[in-house]
């Protein structure tokens, strides 16, 4: 015979429209998901994760102490919080502070869990954006397309301001392995407009642009610039709408990482790895010569160690 608590557990598994509990999101967790939703500066990130690694202190700070703590001005935590949708600081510290009850009346992550979660969690988002491009890519018509356009255009104009100058330079620096005459523009304002109108009146047709968060004005006021010279562009960006995406003929998506103070680009490379792909298919036998000349001029060079 079971026991008197055996024979209750049996009873409660086979009652009927008996449910389990549903075990509510870790405190942490419930935080992540109120910041995660929301496109964050730098600095506004760092508050935010001020915020995760001591819940249960900073939901109780006033915005001066929170501040002093985070390493941030006032007014930086009063955008924060305006940006999440609230009306200020003591909106927002309303809205956690039953939170960081529940992380005190329960278990709480130790601060290390919480930093090693963040971490995972942002490689998770990485994922997530990679499967996304993946989809895109089922239809490889846009960006062979593209290839082709940038490969024919000579010279090719590869453009990145401000955070977006690691990608164009990456872009930059393999496109001429295989294409004869590549430009980057990675500084803006005039210096920006005289190399478009150079690259067009040498007989450009494209500029290829990168316009990564935050998105400056001065990658606007270029692409402008490039359009009002006859060049078309090309733009790799995370946006769907808006006036960047306006400005340009052809726009190629990629969603960039955004979990940890500075956006990561995982998507972004490998989109731009496929558009130099494409280049290099549209022209076989100079991506060839140029590629056997490039590892002829390397080995007398000695440019590399090798293996």
């Amino acid at each position: 015979m079971p026991s008197g608590q055996q024979a209750r557990a049996q009873a409660a598994a086979i009652t009927p429209g008996r449910q389990a509990p549903v075990t509510e999101a870790a405190p942490a967790d419930r935080v992540r998901a109120l910041f995660g939703s929301h496109r964050l500066s730098p600095g506004q990130r760092r508050i935010a994760q001020y915020m995760i690694d001591h819940l249960t202190e900073a939901a109780f700070l006033s915005i001066t102490d929170l501040a002093e703590r985070a390493g941030v001005s006032q007014p930086s935590v009063t955008r924060f919080a305006t940006s999440l949708g609230y009306s200020g600081f003591p909106a927002l510290r309303e809205a956690l502070q039953p939170i960081a009850l529940s992380a005190v009346a329960g278990v709480q992550e130790t601060r290390e869990q919480i930093r090693r979660n963040e971490l995972q969690a942002a490689v998770d988002a990485e994922i997530d954006n990679l499967e996304s491009l993946r989809r895109v890519f089922a239809d490889t018509d846009q960006v062979l397309d593209v290839g082709r356009e940038l490969a024919r255009s000579v010279p090719l104009t590869v453009l990145g301001l401000r955070i977006s100058v690691s990608l164009a330079e990456y872009f930059a620096y393999a496109a001429r392995r295989i294409h004869p005459d590549v430009r980057l523009v990675t500084r803006g304002g005039t210096v920006a407009f005289d190399a478009l109108l150079q690259s067009r009146e040498a007989g450009g047709s494209w500029v290829l642009a990168y316009a990564m968060p935050r998105h400056a004005n001065e990658t606007l006021a270029a692409l402008r610039v490039a359009r009002g010279t006859g060049l078309r562009v090309a733009l790799i960006t995370d946006l769907t709408l808006g006036p960047l995406v306006d400005e340009a003929d052809v726009t190629l998506t990629a969603g960039t990482g955004s979990r940890l103070v500075f956006d990561s680009y995982a998507a972004p490379a490998v989109l731009s790895a496929a558009v130099l792909q494409a280049m290099a298919d549209a022209d076989p036998e100079r991506t060839q010569a140029r590629l056997e000349g490039y590892e002829q001029v390397a080995d007398q060079q000695d440019f590399f160690i090798e293996d």
